[in-house]
């Protein structure tokens, strides 16, 4: 009989079962690391060059109402049809709109933090890991060793971190690959104008601001259907 100090601890063996199907799901044990992530929206996709580059920090800035978070989901759609995503939520997160826009919630891991440190460390450790593919996060104020810390741990793990922003401060532009900023074109409506008519989406104006394969200050018009994030 073994003594107890040499008795295996079921916790590791059930820990590195999970480590090991998560790994398998995501991809991220050779990770393939495709060369862009696209957003299923030609246009824009055109415009960057084929998508947003994997492995880098990108931002998608704008007011409120500029659709910035619906760009967000399709990413998340886009990974988690064939691995995991994250969002890092501080809150204000609605799950049912990214289900919505096609994201599958079985394969969204959604981590709670509020305080710039606790966002932080909760992009730290998501981005370590290597499990997802996508990561989605609202600016924080963080001091410039951090974003820049953020970024190179993107690069190396082949991840896209996606930073939704109303503005990007000096220290965040700094390390950000691509940079777009969305703003309000009109909303669609379907049917008899007045009483009987029902919101059928809108039109957001897309304007890259920083990216090394596209000129900067080209744009396009883009059609979202997901009114229900918009206000985040």
């Amino acid at each position: 009989m073994l003594p107890a100090t040499a008795l295996p601890d079921p916790r590791r063996g059930r820990f590195q079962d999970l480590k090991t199907r998560l790994h398998a799901t995501s991809g991220a044990a050779g990770m393939l690391l495709e060369d862009a992530m696209p957003t299923a929206i030609t246009a824009f996709d055109t415009l960057l060059g084929g998508g947003f580059p994997m492995g880098s920090l990108v931002t998608l800035e704008g007011p409120c109402s500029s659709g910035r978070w619906s760009i967000a989901a399709t990413l998340l759609a886009a990974a988690t049809r064939r691995g995991l995503g994250a969002v890092i939520d501080e809150g204000e997160l609605y799950p049912p709109s990214l289900e919505a826009a096609g994201v599958r919630l079985d394969r969204l891991l959604i981590v709670p933090a509020k305080t710039p440190v606790g966002i932080a460390r909760a992009a730290d450790l998501l981005l370590r890991s290597r499990v997802v593919r996508v990561l989605v996060m609202a600016a924080t104020s963080l001091r410039a060793a951090v974003w820049t810390r953020l970024a190179s741990l993107a690069q190396r793990a082949g991840v896209l971190l996606v930073v939704v922003a109303t503005r990007a401060w000096p220290e965040l532009s700094a390390s950000a690959s691509v940079r777009v900023g969305f703003s309000f074109e009109r909303a669609l409506v379907r049917g008899t104008r007045g009483l009987w008519a029902t919101f059928d989406g809108f039109d957001l104006r897309a304007q890259v601001r920083k990216h090394k394969r596209a000129t900067g200050g080209a744009f396009v018009t883009v059609r979202s259907v997901l009114a229900s994030m918009d206000g985040v």
